[in-house]
C-alpha cells in the first residue's frame, strides 16, 4: 500500500428500502433500552425549547438556531449510538452506558494528545462551527432581505413563508440545503465509526462520503426520512422530539452497520483489554 494512501473500511450497497428497516430496529432498540433512550428526546426538545424562548421574538436568529441546533445532532446522538452497540453486543444498555460515553471514552487512547484522541471533538467542533455559520447566514439573510422586520415565528410565516412576492423563503431554502447536503454526507456514518473503531477524522469522514457515493438513492431517502420527522417534531411544538430524536439516533446505528465494514479497523475499546486483564480499573 502506498505510503501517503489513506486506508477506509468497506462499504457496501443496500437496497431502496432498507432505511425504512434501520427506523424499524431503533424503535427495537428504544423499547429495549427503556427510560435511558427516551430521556434523550426529552434533553434535546428542553434544549430546543429553551432556544425557542430565547429567541422567540427574535425569530431571525430562532430561524437559524433551530436549524443549525440540528446540523449537530449528529454529535449529541453520540450515547444512543453506544446504546445501540451495547444492545447489539448483548451487554447492559443502561445509565452506565451513557455516561462512559461522554465521560470516560478517552480511556480507550494510548496517545492522549493525538489525533485519534482528539478526532471525536474534532469533528464536534466542525460541525458546531458549520451550525455557527449557518445561524449568521441565516440571521443576516432574514435581516437584510426580509421586507419587514421579522421578529416572531407568525411574522417568519406571514411575510418570508407565505410572501406572495418575492424569493427570500426559497432562498432560505437553497442556502440551507446547500449547507445541510455536505453535512449529511460527512456525518451519516462518521460519528459511529469514531465510536466504534480506531479510525481518524479524515477516515470517517471520507467512509461516510463513500457510503453516499456508493448508494445515492437509498441515502437520498435516508435524508428525507431524517428531513421529514424533524419537520414533524418542530412543528408539533418539540413535544414530538422526545420520540423522533432518539428514534433517529438509534437508526442511525443501524445505518453504520449496513452500510460499513469496519473490521479492517481496531475497535476503539480494544486498549482496555490489557488493564482489565491484569486486574486494574479502566
Amino acid at each position: 500500500m502506498p505510503r501517503n494512501t489513506i486506508h477506509l473500511p468497506t462499504v457496501r450497497s443496500i437496497g431502496l428500502m432498507q432505511p425504512l428497516t434501520w427506523l424499524v430496529l431503533a424503535w427495537r432498540d428504544m423499547a429495549r433500552a427503556g427510560w435511558i433512550s427516551f430521556a434523550h428526546g426529552f434533553a434535546l426538545s428542553l434544549f430546543g425549547a429553551v432556544i425557542f424562548a430565547v429567541g422567540y421574538h427574535r425569530f431571525w436568529f430562532l430561524a437559524g438556531a433551530l436549524s443549525g441546533f440540528l446540523v449537530i445532532a449528529p454529535v449529541l446522538a453520540t450515547s444512543l449510538y453506544a446504546l445501540s452497540r451495547a444492545l447489539e453486543r448483548r451487554e447492559p444498555a443502561n445509565l452506565g452506558v451513557v455516561l462512559k460515553t461522554w465521560a470516560n471514552w478517552q480511556n480507550s487512547h494510548v496517545n492522549k494528545w493525538g489525533n485519534d484522541y482528539w478526532c471525536m471533538v474534532q469533528f464536534g467542533a466542525l460541525l458546531a462551527l458549520a451550525a455557527t455559520g449557518w445561524v449568521v447566514t441565516s440571521a443576516a439573510l432574514i435581516t437584510l432581505l426580509a421586507p419587514v422586520p421579522i421578529e416572531t415565528p407568525v411574522d417568519f410565516m406571514r411575510h418570508v413563508v407565505m410572501a406572495r412576492e418575492g424569493w427570500l423563503f426559497e432562498l432560505w431554502l437553497a442556502l440551507g440545503s446547500l449547507m445541510a447536503a455536505p453535512i449529511f454526507a460527512s456525518s451519516v456514518v462518521a460519528m459511529p465509526l469514531l465510536l466504534d473503531r480506531r479510525a481518524t477524522l479524515l477516515q470517517a469522514v471520507l467512509t461516510s462520503w463513500q457510503a453516499v457515493l456508493v448508494n445515492p438513492l437509498p441515502m437520498a431517502l435516508w435524508a428525507a426520512l431524517i428531513l421529514g420527522f424533524t419537520l414533524l417534531g418542530l412543528g408539533s411544538l418539540l413535544l414530538a422530539l422526545i420520540l423522533i430524536m432518539p428514534m433517529l439516533g438509534h437508526a442511525s446505528w443501524h445505518a453504520y452497520r449496513d452500510l460499513v465494514d469496519p473490521s479492517s479497523l481496531p475497535e476503539r475499546e480494544a486498549a482496555l483489554s490489557p488493564v482489565r486483564a491484569s486486574g486494574e480499573a479502566p
